[in-house]
């Protein structure tokens, strides 16, 4: 566990706006990266329950192939990977 000192060295570089928690990132303050970090992980593990781990991973694998101009799914039909949507 950080020591308090260390905790403010890193609250300060926080709120100059580096990210000091990993999957903090946006956080203004260390508390708040803490929060958003917590949050993001709940999140993952949520969906994973939802989707199942197959599903969860189809997931994974289409929103890899997105670029900023088209979505997974045009992407793997393009390219002819196929991305099994049932799961």
């Amino acid at each position: 566990m950080a020591t308090q000192q260390d905790r403010a060295q890193l609250d300060a570089k926080a709120k100059e706006g580096q990210t000091v928690v990993p999957g903090g990132t946006g956080g203004k303050s260390l508390e708040s990266q803490e929060h958003l970090a917590e949050g993001r992980s709940r999140g993952g593990q949520k969906r994973r329950e939802q989707l199942g781990t197959e599903g969860y991973q189809e997931m994974g694998r289409k929103g890899g192939l997105s670029t900023g101009d088209q979505t997974g799914g045009e992407r793997a039909a393009e390219e002819g990977v196929s991305i099994d949507e049932s799961k």
